[in-house]
């Protein structure tokens, strides 16, 4: 009897790799769904759309981008953690979701790490600093300056944690005092920054230049540490007045904890090919992404290493976890 159960439990071991061989062989056969944490028209949404364009095209099958914006990610995030392990659901992240949340909220409605299969890194970017034109200060040290005399007057938008931080990072190494106005997302948090409604943000290149190309918005400087193409006329936070300033953000992709191996290979193959083809390509070059992708294993260990990173840069900005 004995013998018998573990020809049984062999058999049904070796059907099972089979079925989930079999699987990753067909995959992808109906369509696959990008859950974006943000709103439409954020980076994040722009790489996806572009991301799923290009794996329609590769594959002939479509690919949805389903945004679920709020609550600083959680709630797309969420979603997709919940979401059925089968390949058909991917989470296009960031930093925000899989290495600052944690340190700054005390109790997450997702695990960034048991709840996902880490599928690969799709690039990294810097974020420009811009201002309401009507606020009337032409350089960061202006800025710094109207703020450190208006002390708690002054507002700044962020709608991801990487603007937050930013932001965050921003008045603590300037020495001014500057309140932060929390968004579901950035294009919300721009178009008030717009009308008036807050004074200042760093937000992604994708979201804060064609604003500033169009006049509405005025740009300051750049959170890295060298001069961004799209925009060489621009400095860098740290030459125009707030020395040794740097904060970049990355992107990523995600499955359900539990998706097949298989098919998680199958799914950074199809990633890794969007993210280098001539389909994605204007999204890369129009907002300054560097293109970066790896293998699941080595996203996992970015992912480890950038949240100690991020936690530290939280704790020395003095937030406290809500």
């Amino acid at each position: 009897m004995r013998r018998k159960l573990l020809t049984l439990t062999a058999a049904l071991s070796a059907a099972a790799l089979f079925g989930t061989a079999s699987q990753a062989q067909t995959f992808p056969d109906k369509p696959i769904t990008f859950i974006v944490p943000f709103a439409a028209g954020s980076a994040t949404d722009l790489l996806a759309r572009a991301l799923a364009q290009a794996i329609t095209v590769d594959t002939k099958i479509s690919v949805v981008v389903d945004n679920k914006p709020g609550a600083n990610a959680f709630i797309g995030a969420q979603a997709a953690a919940k979401a059925k392990p089968d390949g058909y659901t991917v989470l296009i992240a960031t930093n925000t979701t899989h290495a600052a949340n944690e340190h700054l909220y005390k109790k997450l409605p997702y695990d960034p790490v048991k709840d996902f299969e880490p599928l690969t890194l799709l690039g990294r970017g810097g974020q420009i600093m811009v201002v309401n034109p009507a606020l009337g200060v032409n350089s960061v040290a202006e800025f710094v300056k109207l703020a450190k005399s208006k002390p708690g007057k002054l507002s700044f938008g962020a709608g991801s944690s990487s603007s937050r931080i930013a932001g965050e990072l921003f008045k603590q190494m300037a020495g001014a005092y500057i309140v932060a106005i929390p968004y579901r997302s950035n294009p919300p948090a721009v178009t008030d920054l717009i009308g008036g409604q807050i004074e200042m943000m760093i937000t992604d290149m994708a979201t804060g230049m064609p604003q500033v190309k169009a006049g509405k918005l005025k740009a300051l400087g750049v959170s890295t540490l060298q001069r961004s193409p799209l925009a060489p006329e621009v400095p860098t936070i740290s030459e125009a007045g707030v020395k040794g300033y740097e904060m970049t953000y990355w992107f990523a992709a995600y499955a359900p904890a539990g998706t097949p191996a298989p098919v998680v290979t199958r799914l950074n193959e199809l990633l890794v090919k969007a993210a280098h083809s001539s389909t994605a390509a204007s999204f890369y070059q129009n907002t300054g992404t560097e293109i970066t992708t790896t293998s699941p294993d080595e996203l996992r260990k970015v992912q480890a290493s950038e949240s100690l990173k991020w936690g530290k840069i939280i704790k020395s900005a003095g937030m406290e976890p809500e």
